[in-house]
């Protein structure tokens, strides 16, 4: 693994408005790295994946292979190969599953790479190659989970930011979809930060953990030493 981070960020700090949520936050994922953010209801985590996919102004700096991309536009972040599965699954419900796969390879021009991945994830989801000319709001919550996932992989991402992919699932659809996700960081390098309150799940892929409380960084380090240290197993894994 590449010693020189992917994603490096230094005193990050970010908010709505006059109300500030994260302070001074600094992380960094190394190319081919599973990383994981920690933390309770309120911590920052959703407002750490916007500002790291664009979609929400910061301070401090973010930086993709040691280029300053700070405040660049989501369009921007996806060319420098950053991808965001927003919470809430963030599927285009008028569209069908195959045209919302097509919409995730917009900044592509390689038609045949496009059409060798829309087979590839049907292979991957083939719930979603059954569906593959269904309204994607008329799927299951699980199956547009799916879909969010295939689609933002179709952009080839280096890096892909998942914010909460397990919410409101079934346990049965969650590790499937972690299943997944493990298996397109070892066949394709593609790198993973995740944001999740399924930690146990979150870091059995992972080898770095994030532990944010009330918008900053309160803890850092391997999975191992997080699994070792008491006070976080008792508090986010329930043992």
């Amino acid at each position: 693994m590449s010693a020189t981070p992917l994603l490096e960020v230094k005193g990050l700090s970010a908010g709505y408005g006059a109300a500030a949520v994260l302070r001074d936050i600094d992380l960094a994922v190394r190319p081919g790295q599973v990383a994981v953010v920690l933390g309770a209801n309120g911590a920052g985590k959703t407002t750490l994946m916007r500002a790291l996919a664009g979609t929400l102004p910061h301070t401090g700096t973010i930086s993709i292979d040691g280029v300053d991309v700070s405040n660049s536009r989501p369009d921007i972040m996806l060319r420098h190969g950053v991808s965001l599965i927003p919470q809430g699954r963030g599927t285009l419900t008028t569209m069908s599953v195959r045209d919302n796969l097509r919409v995730g390879a917009v900044s592509r021009k390689d038609r045949a790479g496009i059409a060798a991945d829309l087979e590839r994830w049907f292979e991957i989801f083939p719930r979603l190659a059954e569906r593959s000319e269904q309204i994607a709001g008329t799927l299951s919550g699980g199956e547009q989970q799916m879909l969010a996932v295939a689609r933002a992989l179709m952009s080839r991402p280096r890096l892909l930011l998942c914010d909460e992919v397990s919410l409101g699932l079934a346990p049965l659809i969650v590790q499937g979809l972690f299943d997944r996700l493990r298996q397109v960081n070892e066949e394709s390098g593609t790198a993973l930060l995740l944001v999740e309150q399924n930690a146990e799940l979150a870091l059995d892929i992972s080898s770095q953990v994030y532990l944010l409380e009330v918008g900053s960084v309160a803890a850092s380090g391997t999975t191992e030493s997080f699994r070792e240290n008491n006070s976080i197993r008792q508090a986010y894994l329930g043992y």
